[in-house]
Order: C-alpha cells, then sequence, then structure tokens
C-alpha cells in the first residue's frame, strides 16, 4: 500500500533510483529554484493509477472471523461463526480527487464489491440430549460503497511528511445469499451478522489504508535529499517549503541547485527570479516544471570549482592548424622561431559560464584563457596566452526525460595576454580562431548538452508529447506523463483527451 499513494505525492521529487545517494548532507536555503506542478488532470491522472493500484492491494482481504449467539423460536440458544470471510473483488464506478486548503481528498464512490465466506451453527435442546451442527457457505454482494482519504504534506527538513486526518469506508446496501444448511437459518443470520460484516469490512479497509499511508510516510522520511549526477556533483532535491495546494492543481518547490560531492560550492551570486504564476498557457498538460536559470549556473559553479572546465586541444578536423607552418604569415615570429613545430592549445576557464534565458533565446556567455603550447622536439614550450570571451546562443529541447540542447556560435572577442613570439595581430587571427570554434569548441559544447539534464521525475514515469517555452529566466517544460510498468507502457492518452485547461521539475 506504500507504492499506492506514491505517484500522486512524489511524481516530481526524485529521478532513478540507481542514481541516488544517501550518504550527503543538503545545503539548506528557503528558496526553490525548481517548481513542479500538478494539473488537475495529472491529478486525476494520479488518483486513477491509486486507486487501480489500491483495488490490487485490498483484494483478496482476509477479515477476522466472527462468533455471535443467536436465539431462534422453539430452538433457542445457537452459537453461529462466519469463517474464511474474504473480500474477493472491488470495482469502482466513479472517483474524484479534490485539492484543499491544506491537503488532498480522493473519494470513490459507487464502488461494488463481492465476499464470500463460510457459516456453521450448533445447539443442544433438552428434547435431543446431543449437539445439532450445520454448515454452509454465503456469498455478499456490496453496492453503494464509498471510500475517502484526505491527507496532507508537509515539509520537514527538506522532505515531505504525510499525515491522514480523515479516513473512512461506507457500505450502502450489503446482499447475503446463503447456501447450504436449513432454511429456518438463513433469515436469522441475515438479519443479526448484515450489520457486524458491514463494519468489520469498513473497519478493515479503513485499517489498511491507513497503514498504507503510515508505510508511505515512514518512505518519504528516508529518501535521499540528493541524486548523484556523476563523482563531481549532485542535485539538491529537497524540499523548500510545503506543498501549496489551488483549487485544481499542487506546486511542489525543490532546491534544485547542483552541489560538489568534493567541496563546498559558493552560490552567493545566484538569486531565485520568482514568477507570480505556474501555467502551461492555457495548453493541456498533466504536468509543468519551472526550472530558473540558476539551476544551470550552479551546475557551471560546481564543476567550474572542481578544476575540470579546463582541456587540451592537440586533434583537431584539420590538424595543418596545429602546425607553425599555418601561422608563418600571421604570426612570422613564431614559425621563424619554431619551424614545423606541432602545436597544441592548453584552454582553461578564467569563471565559471553564465546563462542566461530570456523569451527569444537562450545564451551563455564564455570566459576562457587559451594558451598556446609549442612542441619543440621532447620541450613543450608556453609562446602565447590569449583571453577569450565567447558568446553562444542555443535551442532547448526534450529528450525522453532529459532537457538537452544544442548550441551555435554567435560572436568572440581576443586579447592578447602575453607572447614569447612578438605580438599578434588580432584581427588577422580571428578567422583561424572561428574555424577552431566553430569546428573543434562548439561540437565538444553540444557533445555534453546532448546528453541531457535529468529532470526530477519518478523511475517508472516517462514524459509524453512533452514541449518547453522560456520566459524571462527561466526553462518551463509542459507534458503528459505515462506510467512504465513491469508489463511495459501504459498509455493514458485514449482516457486522457488533451483537450483540457491546464491551471502544470524539474
Amino acid at each position: 500500500m506504500a507504492y499506492l499513494l506514491f505517484p500522486l505525492l512524489f511524481l516530481l521529487s526524485t529521478v532513478p533510483s540507481d542514481r541516488i545517494t544517501a550518504n550527503s548532507q543538503s545545503q539548506p536555503t528557503d528558496e526553490g529554484f525548481i517548481s513542479a506542478v500538478i494539473s488537475e488532470k495529472g491529478l486525476e491522472f494520479a488518483k486513477d493509477l491509486l486507486i487501480e493500484k489500491a483495488v490490487e492491494s485490498l483484494t483478496p482481504l482476509r477479515l477476522p472471523d466472527i462468533k455471535k449467539g443467536m436465539s431462534f423460536p422453539l430452538i433457542g440458544g445457537v452459537q453461529v461463526t462466519a469463517s474464511n470471510v474474504t473480500l474477493n473483488g472491488i470495482s469502482v464506478s466513479s472517483s474524484t480527487v479534490h485539492p484543499g486548503d491544506s491537503g488532498v481528498v480522493i473519494v470513490a464512490s459507487g464502488a461494488n464489491s463481492s465476499l464470500s465466506l463460510d457459516w456453521s451453527y450448533s445447539y443442544g435442546t433438552w428434547l435431543i440430549p446431543i449437539e445439532i451442527s450445520d454448515k454452509g457457505s454465503a456469498s455478499i454482494q456490496v453496492e453503494g460503497m464509498e471510500i475517502g482519504l484526505t491527507m496532507s504534506m508537509k515539509n520537514q527538513n527538506g522532505t515531505l511528511q504525510l499525515t491522514v486526518s480523515e479516513c473512512g469506508c461506507y457500505m450502502k446496501d450489503l446482499v447475503i445469499t446463503l447456501s447450504g444448511g436449513a432454511s429456518w437459518f438463513y433469515q436469522g443470520f441475515v438479519n443479526a451478522f448484515a450489520d457486524v460484516i458491514r463494519s468489520a469490512v469498513e473497519n478493515a479497509i479503513t485499517k489498511k489504508i491507513t497503514e498504507g499511508a503510515s508505510k508511505l510516510d515512514s518512505l518519504l522520511q528516508s529518501l535521499p535529499k540528493k541524486i548523484n549526477v556523476d563523482k563531481t556533483a549532485a542535485l539538491d532535491v529537497t524540499f523548500t517549503k510545503d506543498p501549496l495546494y489551488g483549487n485544481s492543481s499542487i506546486e511542489f518547490d525543490i532546491n534544485g541547485l547542483f552541489l560538489s560531492l568534493n567541496k563546498d560550492a559558493s552560490f552567493s551570486h545566484l538569486h531565485n527570479h520568482h514568477q507570480l504564476s505556474l501555467s502551461c498557457g492555457g495548453a493541456s498538460k498533466m504536468l509543468l516544471i519551472s526550472l530558473d536559470e540558476a539551476v544551470f549556473n550552479s551546475a557551471a559553479v560546481v564543476y567550474f570549482q572542481a578544476g575540470m572546465m579546463h582541456w587540451i586541444v592537440d586533434k583537431v578536423p584539420d590538424q595543418s592548424l596545429l602546425n607553425t607552418a599555418s601561422w608563418r604569415f600571421l604570426i612570422p615570429q613564431l614559425y621563424r622561431k619554431y619551424p614545423n613545430d606541432d602545436m597544441l592549445l592548453n584552454i582553461s576557464l578564467t569563471s565559471s559560464p553564465l546563462m542566461k534565458i530570456r523569451p527569444e533565446k537562450i545564451g551563455g556567455t564564455i570566459y576562457a584563457d587559451m594558451l598556446v603550447i609549442v612542441l619543440d622536439g621532447t620541450e613543450m614550450v608556453p609562446v602565447a596566452c590569449i583571453s577569450v570571451v565567447v558568446t553562444v546562443s542555443g535551442v532547448v529541447e526534450i529528450s525522453g526525460n532529459n532537457l538537452a540542447g544544442k548550441a551555435e556560435l554567435d560572436d568572440f572577442s581576443l586579447n592578447l595576454k602575453w607572447s614569447k613570439v612578438g605580438n599578434f595581430h588580432m584581427s588577422l587571427i580571428q578567422g583561424v580562431v572561428r574555424v577552431f570554434l566553430n569546428t573543434v569548441f562548439v561540437p565538444y559544447v553540444n557533445s555534453h548538452l546532448s546528453h541531457g539534464f535529468p529532470l526530477p521525475i519518478v523511475s517508472g514515469f516517462t514524459l509524453q508529447d512533452a514541449y518547453l517555452f522560456t520566459s524571462n529566466s527561466r526553462i518551463s517544460v509542459c507534458s503528459d506523463v505515462v506510467f512504465t510498468n513491469s508489463s511495459g507502457v501504459k498509455n493514458w492518452k485514449s482516457k486522457y483527451s488533451l483537450n483540457f485547461v491546464s491551471d502544470e521539475q524539474v
């Protein structure tokens, strides 16, 4: 039963379990850089999945035996036992889910169920000095059953605490059909046991659901607060505040910043660009995930401070560019001093890249030093250092449950920091640098962007028909969701039309 509420409560809070680590501490913050909204139709999706799994969990459900003394005319006192009382099946005709001021109410109404039991009785009279007994079976049909659950979630030190405030089950009509034994016994059994059976079933269902909610609360409390991305960085998935319940939606705010696994990273310059509302612009989608540009900039800070934003370039598509002969007319002194020597470039970023998200485009600025090194025999000789400022722009797309992208060169500027082979005329070497940026640097960046950024989606759920849009400082992903179970992908689009009004990660 702990799994039953999982899709509704935690649809946006984690990623596949093989990427999770519990051995880490989260950096406290009261800001959420990733906001996720489950819309009304998203709640309907989760509710129907919840009820389907609940029915699987509740049936068959074995109830305790019932014993009771009964009195019959002419016979006297009879001891009756109802055993093997089993709830065999439940069918739900309608259900609703309503977010309230501080929680969620789920009601399954118009439900029918079937039960079976074995009955037996024994009695003795002064006329016959031996005990008389009989036994048989019974089938029970329940109509008009209602099951209701009210639960709330609170942020507790970055995790969700689940509390069930109300849970109940009500059975309207109960039809008991007995077989075997003497007919005089039937109506007395029905009169005496109908309310007892009704109460036992109602209590058992209520207890089962409450137990499941308690197990889920324990699971939520034990979930880790970080998701390892690689050996360097992790994503902070702590909740920053209580869920926000709207008229037809639930919003979760998640920290969402990248954190270093090796040392503390400073994010003092990163701020959340709050928006007054989150919506898919009237489009009919189950889920909205909105990511502040600070999420991506925090990743840049972590990898930069980890010393990972530098690389040696010794192979390019046109290998002649890495030989002094190709530069003999641009930098004659370089060729005269090191004729026909191979070269390599040592490129290091001087600060973390800065990403800007705007409605019309996504752009980034990269500051780097390019050290030119000549391979003079067995010696590596640094001969010049050029400061490079590169601006790029790009597009973002959805790839599975990842946010992937592709960048292209916008512009760049060069400035000679120092040289051992005379003055460089930057205007003369711009063409060569442009070729290098377009054929080496940009493809290198795109090879990493193509892998994608993992959106916080629960393992077993996949985005479907997703699209994204940008606003000032934020990327928003609107999507429907499909559930992948052991038998494959269950497509819910046939049941949930895409033409509903949404009020939703990621």
